[in-house]
């Protein structure tokens, strides 16, 4: 199942934030954004630590006011993670959180005002190492782009991205990312084709208010899942009115089945029937609450009888076919033990844990020797 992706993927100039590189053929990296009140020093550290453990790569803190951005630096020294802060129209808070060690800018230079206050803020990402993030959202175009086109529109997006993007030209800065999000996926989809035609930086993709759980899942999964399999696209978040962390596991489960990152547990489940033999989604339930923890790449099928279980068993790790009097696993595509229904959930949690602990004892070997 970790067989290599189809997808080519869209040749971009390679950033860095903080730790994480995006672009230039690096993996793409899924972040998410905090919604505790940046002053909340507590609250906000610790929703950062839990959207790292879910295994986000980069995370984004607003910083709205000077008094945020003393906050942020307090925040900043307290997590490892890389953090991203958005910020709107005061340039002084952009140059604050420079000093304090922010690892990007997510800024328009067109409402940052005067061109001296824009070329401050270049100066200080440049002289600090810090990359710029150009945020274009469908419900905040300049209103002079809102009456030409009289509505948003893929085009609109596209001339207010690149009217950002010649203000860092003109002060010859290249180090940054850039995102031209809609709630419409025709609508960001369009846009984001047409960008990743005109510029070499890397793309920061996201499908802006998509919705709760469900319905922002399914939206994102479908917008973003056209533009990756374009092969647009370096980082994402999936926007959804939920807990971020929901936010980083669909971001991860999109790149997952599109081969384009691993981590984690693939499950193979079927939708069960009639045919089952056990509680298939008692027993999927379970197990991805209880292995939510696991972050080593491994596949995993759950089918609930002899129809299709066998065939999908012998190609993953760890695979559970239903049968009568006794459940069938498999290891590594090969019949290996007998499972009853009783026990059932804790039997398989273990089996899956040791193959992930000799997994990983393998990948350490590996390295030892090649060190």
């Amino acid at each position: 199942m970790h067989a290599q992706s189809p997808i080519i993927r869209r040749k971009s100039r390679q950033i860095h934030v903080g730790k994480i590189a995006v672009g230039g053929g690096a993996p793409i990296s899924v972040q998410s954004m905090t919604n505790t009140d940046t002053l909340d020093v507590a609250a906000t550290v610790a929703q950062i630590r839990q959207l790292e453990a879910a295994g986000a790569d980069i995370v984004r803190v607003s910083v709205p006011t000077m008094e945020a951005a003393e906050t942020f630096g307090r925040i900043k020294r307290e997590v490892e993670v890389p953090l991203v802060a958005d910020i709107h129209f005061d340039y002084k808070i952009a140059l604050r959180v420079a000093e304090l060690g922010v690892d990007c800018l997510r800024i328009n230079p067109g409402n940052i005002g005067k061109e001296e206050r824009v070329r401050a803020v270049v100066s200080a990402a440049r002289d600090n190492g810090i990359p710029i993030r150009i945020g274009v959202n469908a419900g905040s175009l300049e209103k002079e782009l809102q009456r030409k086109y009289g509505e948003p529109t893929p085009e609109a997006l596209v001339e207010s991205a690149m009217r950002h993007i010649d203000h860092l030209d003109r002060l010859d800065f290249q180090e940054y990312k850039v995102s031209v999000k809609a709630s419409d996926v025709f609508m960001a989809v369009a846009a984001y084709r047409q960008l990743a035609t005109l510029i070499e930086q890397p793309l920061h993709l996201g499908i802006t208010e998509a919705g709760g759980l469900r319905s922002g899942t399914v939206k994102s999964s479908i917008g973003l899942g056209m533009l990756l399999m374009d092969g647009i696209g370096d980082t994402i978040r999936v926007s959804l009115a939920a807990d971020p962390v929901e936010e980083i596991k669909v971001g991860f489960d999109m790149l997952k089945s599109l081969r384009l990152r691993a981590k984690g547990i693939n499950f193979i489940a079927c939708p069960s029937c009639s045919r089952q033999n056990f509680d298939v989604i008692g027993t999927m339930n379970a197990l991805e609450e209880r292995l939510d923890d696991i972050m080593t790449p491994l596949d995993v099928s759950v089918i609930g009888c002899v129809v299709n279980g066998p065939g999908e068993a012998k190609e993953v790790d760890v695979g559970l076919t239903g049968g009568s009097p006794a459940n069938l696993v498999y290891i590594d595509g090969k019949p290996a033990s007998k499972l009853s229904n009783d026990n059932l959930v804790d039997d398989l949690e273990r089996l899956i844990r040791e193959r992930v602990r000799l997994k990983e004892q393998a990948e350490q070997d590996v390295l030892a020797r090649s060190q």
